[in-house]
């Protein structure tokens, strides 16, 4: 059954409410009891849970939810610029903006809306943005929820200008987990990888697994589309599978950085990790339509 109350928002159950700052959050739900909550602010998945209702997402007890600021946690876009490797802020503005519903977005593959509950979200470039990066394009994104529990994304970005133009982007992905100490990341090994501890030097990961002993801040390049993030104290695996993001960007900021950050709890970097399916070493060029 779709839900009458917005055409870009499709399957059931399906709720439609307002956080705090009156931005408007949309929470779906799968026949078998997952969720997970769309904001609009920054068109950005705030949390992720299983059908028992344990949480897959971390968000920071800091984090703020008042634009301009990007909420620390969840999963924010970035877009179109990631880190500070731009003249833009960092990581873009995508995550700061508020993004509309989409009530009449291009079709997509009968596969991409079997059987899901979904939102479709827009998001314009503002006349402020416009000064900043003076490029005209309209950002598609589908926020899906599976039968079976899982998380869909489809972004689609369309250059409406009279020119090529250039981005990077990620899925910037905050991953609960029970201890840093007890997490390996797999599909990472033989891989080169951009270190931003070293200005961005290229090394080679040796390892089978990458695990976290000390702040981690990589960009894995021309990656596999499939990474597993194996949490060993929970008996979790979070398997992600990406396509047309060549990177992998894993991020822990661990103690030093974590006390540095006004949005983030000094210890809380023991329950997360950020593993990111990216393009970043070779940005998109889009040509216009």
């Amino acid at each position: 059954m779709n839900n009458p109350s917005a055409s870009g928002v499709q399957g059931a159950p399906v709720e439609i409410t307002k956080d705090k700052n009156r931005i408007t959050q949309v929470l779906l739900r799968s026949p078998r009891g997952a969720s997970a909550r769309v904001s609009l602010h920054g068109g950005q998945v705030l949390s992720w849970k299983t059908d028992r209702g344990e949480e897959l997402l971390f968000t920071s007890s800091k984090a703020i939810f008042k634009p301009p600021a990007a909420v620390r946690g969840g999963i924010p876009i970035c877009f179109p610029q990631f880190g500070n490797n731009g003249t833009l802020e960092r990581h873009g503005f995508a995550r700061n903006k508020i993004w509309i519903i989409d009530d009449n977005p291009p079709p997509l593959h009968p596969s991409d809306s079997d059987g899901k509950t979904y939102i479709d979200m827009l998001l314009k470039p503002s006349q402020e943005d416009l000064k900043v990066w003076p490029h005209s394009f309209e950002f598609r994104l589908r926020v899906a929820l599976t039968a079976d529990g899982h998380v869909v994304m489809i972004s689609r970005i369309r250059n409406i200008n009279c020119k090529p133009f250039s981005f990077s982007f990620a899925f910037h992905t905050y991953f609960a987990v029970s201890d840093i100490g007890e997490v390996r990341v797999e599909g990472l090994e033989t891989l080169d990888y951009l270190d931003n501890l070293c200005q961005r030097e290229r090394f080679t990961e040796q390892g089978d697994a990458l695990t976290f002993e000390s702040e981690v801040d990589r960009i894995y390049l021309s990656s596999s589309d499939v990474i597993a993030v194996f949490d060993h104290e929970r008996k979790r695996t979070f398997v992600i599978r990406k396509e047309g993001l060549p990177d992998v960007v894993v991020w822990n900021p661990w103690e030093k950085k974590s006390k540095s950050m006004a949005d983030f709890g000094d210890e809380e970097y023991k329950q997360m990790v950020c593993v990111d399916g990216a393009a970043i070493e070779k940005p998109i060029t889009l040509k216009p339509e």
